[in-house]
């Protein structure tokens, strides 16, 4: 029997371009069906990527973010060569995070020049920016150049995980259920107002709606603030769940409300009707992928900034959008 294709995937450290990587990970399945993915990527990324059916296994990268550690990158790469993988494809573009590969003594080491990695990678790409304007198709196009169609990342939840959630944390459908995703990792200027997700969440709960409100622990602070706005209508799940178990909670969600963030693109996986928030950030570059999901921006003139926190210091790019833009798009 013919040794099948290895690939190693190192992969990017945010939730959502860990979503995203997904479609590279399909690409990679039609080019050479049969062959196995691994991929190296933070610890917190592991259960995210057990829910997705195209990955062999997940390998957790040991090192913290920005950690460096030359010698456990070696022992990390020497221990994978009896894997015999047959090409890598680096995500990140920093120097460290072709290390591994090259330790691992891959044969064929593919990603983007970055912080230029000539020699580290022998498959060493330029990025062009202009044409590949957007995260997922910078992904993809390191496994084809000329793919113009890509699909779009699904994770895959089954019955049984759904129904080990809503044990565990005694949630039931009796009433349809809105998730809220009012977290955003990269900064405020990203963040739609506490008052407006409490205002939806009000509304809704008054047109008999449960409401949730999803996050990590960073997110608690401003979670318990809509709560607490809200009349204590919503069921605040920020900080008590692991990733895996957002995702599943989240799989039962009938309607999504989020920010530019990790969450909105497990939603968008999760074919989730979705609408997502844009301040500071640019939906052209990375959008939630999903062909219904509605994106609310108002394109002002300063926007997209990228900045963490709004430079003129008014973050009207996401207070003027209106609660009941908001709730109009929501489904009844």
């Amino acid at each position: 029997m013919a040794k099948p294709f290895n690939i190693l995937v190192i992969g990017p450290s945010w939730v959502g371009d860990m979503v995203m990587a997904q479609s590279l990970f399909s690409v990679l399945k039609q080019q050479h069906p049969g062959c196995r993915i691994d991929v190296l990527a933070p610890a917190w990324s592991l259960q995210l990527l057990q829910r997705m059916p195209q990955v062999h296994q997940a390998i957790a990268m040991p090192f913290g973010h920005g950690q460096f550690d030359l010698p456990g990158r070696v022992r990390i790469g020497r221990g994978l060569r009896n894997h015999q993988y047959d090409q890598a494809l680096v995500l990140p573009n920093s120097w460290k995070s072709a290390l591994i590969p090259f330790f691992a003594g891959i044969p064929k080491r593919t990603g983007y020049i970055g912080e230029m990695r000539w020699g580290l990678l022998n498959d060493a790409r330029k990025l062009d920016k202009s044409r590949l304007t957007m995260t997922v198709q910078r992904f993809v196009a390191l496994a084809d150049p000329g793919i113009l169609e890509y699909p779009f990342p699904r994770l895959a939840i089954s019955p049984a995980q759904q129904q080990a959630v809503a044990a565990k944390f005694a949630v039931n459908n009796d009433a349809k259920i809105l998730a809220l995703c009012p977290g955003a990792e990269y900064g405020p200027a990203k963040r739609w107002p506490s008052e407006h997700f409490a205002a939806v969440a009000s509304h809704m709960h008054q047109h008999g709606w449960q409401v949730w409100l999803l996050g990590s622990d960073k997110d608690k602070p401003v979670a318990e603030q809509i709560d607490s706005l809200s009349g204590q209508v919503c069921r605040n799940f920020s900080g008590s769940t692991n990733l895996a178990e957002a995702v599943d909670l989240m799989s039962l969600a009938d309607v999504v409300v989020s920010n530019d963030s990790g969450l909105m693109h497990v939603a968008a996986a999760l074919d989730k009707k979705l609408i997502a928030l844009y301040g500071s950030s640019d939906p052209g570059f990375t959008p939630p992928l999903h062909q219904d999901a509605e994106i609310i921006t108002l394109k002002l003139a300063c926007s997209p900034c990228f900045k963490r926190e709004c430079p003129l210091g008014h973050t009207r790019c996401l207070t003027d959008i209106a609660p009941e833009r908001v709730i109009a798009a929501i489904p009844t």
